[in-house]
């Protein structure tokens, strides 16, 4: 009674906000415009977007875009043109396989590897199946987990199950300064406090969906729609 009570008010809550793509899904309403939200994928291309740091494959299918993994391939991302510091991002993802862990990154960078167009480095919102570590906040390429909850051995602390295996999950990420605050189904996940030298290293950057790299196993696939971001400026 008690998960079911919670989910209830989850979705109550999820209905009421305005910048969570309810309806037509790639679609801004006349509300979300009117508060500043940009869609980030218009739902039949990829423009505004490139793949970066290794060979997996993204395509845009039945209104997502569809991350695919590739045999040998390392960690690969879709790097948004656009960069952005201080934002609200939302976005909607389902993991086709509960094998693949994989993350949005925020504020991310390029350092010059000379392959694969450059190796990603930055901030990433973790994305894996339930129960697990969802929602917390990674250095790619930046010093492992940022988050202190997974790091704990404790799994009453280390992990939870607000992602839903095999459905789509929204995904609300808040970055002012050096707080990062993460929300999956409307559950709060972090609520971080970015070390100051990482932060100023990864202050402004892009937008970056990753497929992780699986080794030979595979093939394996995640999906994202319905990515919106809302600028903020800071008072």
């Amino acid at each position: 009674m008690k998960r079911t009570l919670t989910w209830l008010i989850t979705g109550i809550l999820l209905i009421g906000s305005s910048a969570t793509g309810r309806g037509e899904d790639n679609a801004l309403t006349a509300e979300q415009q009117a508060e500043g939200w940009i869609a980030l994928f218009d739902g039949s291309s990829l423009e505004g977007w490139s793949i970066k740091s290794g060979i997996a494959t993204y395509e845009v299918e039945d209104g997502t875009i569809l991350g695919t993994t590739a045999a040998g391939s390392p960690n690969t991302f879709l790097i948004s043109d656009e960069t952005f510091a201080d934002f609200e991002l939302v976005f909607d993802v389902k993991l086709e396989d509960k094998q693949l862990n994989s993350g949005v990154q925020i504020r991310s960078k390029l350092r010059d590897d000379g392959k694969y167009g450059g190796r990603v480095y930055g901030p990433q919102v973790e994305i894996e199946a339930g129960p697990g570590q969802a929602g917390y906040i990674y250095g790619e390429q930046a010093g492992g987990w940022q988050s202190t909850a997974p790091k704990s051995k404790d799994p009453d602390v280390n992990q939870h199950d607000y992602f839903q295996n095999g459905e789509w999950n929204h995904y609300r990420v808040r970055a002012v300064g050096r707080k990062i605050e993460t929300f999956i189904n409307g559950n709060q996940v972090a609520d971080l406090q970015h070390d100051p030298q990482r932060y100023q290293e990864n202050a402004e950057g892009f937008i970056g969906l990753q497929v992780h790299g699986v080794g030979d196993r595979g093939p394996y696939q995640v999906r994202w729609k319905n990515l919106y971001l809302r600028p903020i400026t800071a008072n």
